[in-house]
């Protein structure tokens, strides 16, 4: 059983919880993931880790509300346990030698991108992080970007706070004005991440993309997370969870992913609807 050492909530759908997990914490390393069951009769799933402090042993998990598990998470609590926290898995993001990075990260693929952009400054790296939400209501660590960034850009889609637009106007805007990175690394909805790559593209700049998101079982053993690579005018199979999370964003068919991914929505919804219908009966 691991225990619940902190919670808080981000926003309305996203939750942090400090998990006290000491051999993951102490192993763990950006970009990689870990799986959990809420209890014994839970299902896996698994999520990246959003830090760590090897001194309280404590492992920070961000997670947005979507399923039947995450809302059943959601209801613990500071002091509460949770039955299994497996980890760390996945291949750590690679940053060696980057001198100057831009970070792209979208909603809930913030608290996957901040320990990358946490790491980089700790290098020494220059960090340009640039995080988009849809309005000012689920805005995510803006604290914690500003004290890892040379520079922050905010961007929501209606403008309601920082400025106004989607991720790749400021990306296109610096990459046009003539800006060099070593490395884009991109996190956040897939249809973002897909149009992240198009803005690149014509640069010709390095960009790394995280497929956490079609991530299933986190084993590989599903297939759900099974992905299509263009190499070299070959078509090649790779599993996120064992093969990644991070890919070469110009190989990766984001159109399949997303075509996937679609198949899962209505379970998805009706886990939720099931699982918050349960805990109100529990409650009254």
């Amino acid at each position: 059983m691991y225990k619940i050492l902190e919670k808080k909530v981000l926003n309305p759908t996203v939750i942090q919880l400090c998990i006290e997990a000491p051999l993951v914490a102490n192993k763990a390393k950006p970009g990689q993931f870990i799986i959990l069951r809420v209890d014994e009769n839970g299902e896996r799933i698994p999520l990246t880790v959003a830090g760590v402090n090897k001194e309280t042993g404590a492992v920070k998990i961000i997670f947005q509300v979507v399923g039947g598990t995450t809302t059943k998470l959601s209801y613990k609590e500071e002091g509460d346990y949770i039955q299994d926290f497996v980890g760390p898995l996945g291949v750590a993001t690679h940053l060696d030698g980057l001198k100057k990075v831009c970070i792209v990260g979208g909603g809930v693929g913030c608290a996957i991108a901040m320990p990358i952009a946490e790491e980089l400054h700790r290098m020494g790296a220059e960090v340009t992080s640039i995080i988009g939400f849809r309005n000012k209501d689920l805005l995510i660590l803006e604290d914690e970007f500003r004290a890892c960034s040379d520079r922050l850009r905010i961007m929501t889609d209606d403008g309601s706070y920082g400025e106004h637009g989607n991720v790749t106007v400021p990306l296109k805007e610096m990459l046009e004005g003539g800006e060099k990175f070593d490395m884009i690394i991109t996190i956040g909805p897939l249809i973002m991440m897909k149009f992240v790559v198009a803005t690149a593209k014509p640069f010709g700049t390095p960009i790394t993309v995280s497929m956490n998101p079609i991530m299933i079982d986190g084993t590989g053993m599903c297939g759900g997370c099974r992905l299509t690579l263009n190499v070299d005018g070959k078509k090649v199979t790779k599993f996120a969870c064992v093969d990644g999370p991070d890919f070469n964003g110009y190989e990766v068919d984001f159109d399949e992913a997303m075509s996937r991914g679609r198949m899962y929505f209505d379970f998805e919804r009706h886990a939720h609807e099931e699982t918050c219908n349960l805990f109100k009966k529990e409650v009254h």
